[in-house]
């Protein structure tokens, strides 16, 4: 791991919701908390594109709100560039802002329908107060850079004239417009054909080669997460799992839950095939205070001890990959 300072540091960061009004706690008399994240700690480092990867439900768009901002975490620290976000001033709000932008899973959603594509590109460069006569150059830059075509075919545009394909790309285009330091990715290709998405991934990684910005790239689809990050971070029910290079995590996965995500993916060769591992039941209540590993129910490696004592993510091998296991 390198020795510089982390763009991003997550220390022991939380996120609890209380349900109210809940059958469970008008029987019972105790009110039920979902631990969307619970206990998180990582460090992301300049450059780095670093994959969340897990089931619905396991807190990965919680956890990318909460790095954005638009949350305020239960419990724990959160850190860019080494100042705590949750304390910031005005100013360092709009300047986080700046440095860190979102880049939406529904193109549909995101854009609004009444403004015109160049509305729509220049809105974050007048709300962060960028020089007027920066704008031409800055539209001119981004649309070359996400390769959405000739300036004078979209930017007169609405959102309903474009293909979901080009959408997205105008959503990538309005994320990285101000030259971001961070970029959230929340499951950004999710919603398109999946004829279109290798071209919008594409887009994604040359663009973070010639703006060098770091990246959170959210997904529930490992194949994903492989073709676009360089280290992947697994969640379960708001838990770290396992952590290390994608590479790494993919051709000797650790934790019995990567596992058997990593056994799920088709195999591209016709003379290799596998069984995929199996995961006993559905993803339990999220509400449920547990005291050993929240993976205990499912997990076909389960003694005692997991039931009873939750293991802590250390370091397994020389290669900096990491695992919440007692029998690794």
């Amino acid at each position: 791991m390198t020795n510089s300072k982390p763009i991003l540091e997550l220390k022991n960061v939380s996120k609890f919701y209380d349900i109210s009004r809940n059958v469970k706690e008008y029987f019972t008399g105790i009110k039920p908390i979902v631990k969307a994240v619970d206990n998180i700690s990582f460090k992301i480092f300049s450059g780095e594109t670093v994959g969340i990867l897990g089931e619905s439900g396991c807190g990965k768009t919680t956890l990318g709100k909460l790095i954005l901002n638009l949350l305020q975490p239960s419990k724990g620290s959160i850190y860019f560039l080494s100042n705590d976000i949750n304390n910031y001033k005005e100013e360092q709000i709009k300047e986080f802002k700046k440095n860190v932008q979102l880049i939406f899973q529904n193109p549909y959603d995101a854009l609004n329908p009444r403004f015109t594509i160049k509305n729509i590109l220049l809105e974050p460069l007048k709300s962060l107060d960028f020089p007027i006569d920066q704008h031409q150059s800055l539209l001119e830059n981004v649309m070359n850079l996400v390769k959405l075509g000739n300036l004078d075919e979209y930017l007169d545009k609405y959102p309903h004239e474009l293909s979901g394909g080009q959408l997205q790309r105008v959503v990538l285009a309005r994320a990285l417009i101000i030259n971001p330091l961070f970029v959230v990715a929340d499951e950004p290709v999710s919603m398109l054909d999946v004829s279109v998405r290798a071209g919008i991934l594409n887009a994604f990684n040359e663009a973070k080669k010639k703006i060098n910005f770091s990246a959170i790239y959210i997904s529930h689809d490992l194949a994903l997460v492989k073709y676009v990050c360089e280290r992947t971070i697994v969640m379960y029910l708001g838990t770290i799992v396992e952590d290390g290079s994608t590479d790494e995590v993919v051709r000797n996965p650790l934790h019995p839950y990567t596992k058997a995500l990593v056994s799920a993916v088709p195999i591209p060769h016709v003379n290799q095939s596998h069984e995929p591992l199996p995961i006993k039941g559905h993803v339990p209540d999220a509400t449920a205070n547990y005291i050993g590993c929240k993976f205990a129910e499912r997990c076909p490696m389960a003694q005692t001890i997991c039931f009873e004592k939750n293991p802590d993510l250390e370091l397994k091998n020389h290669n900096d990959h990491f695992a919440a296991c007692h029998f690794i």
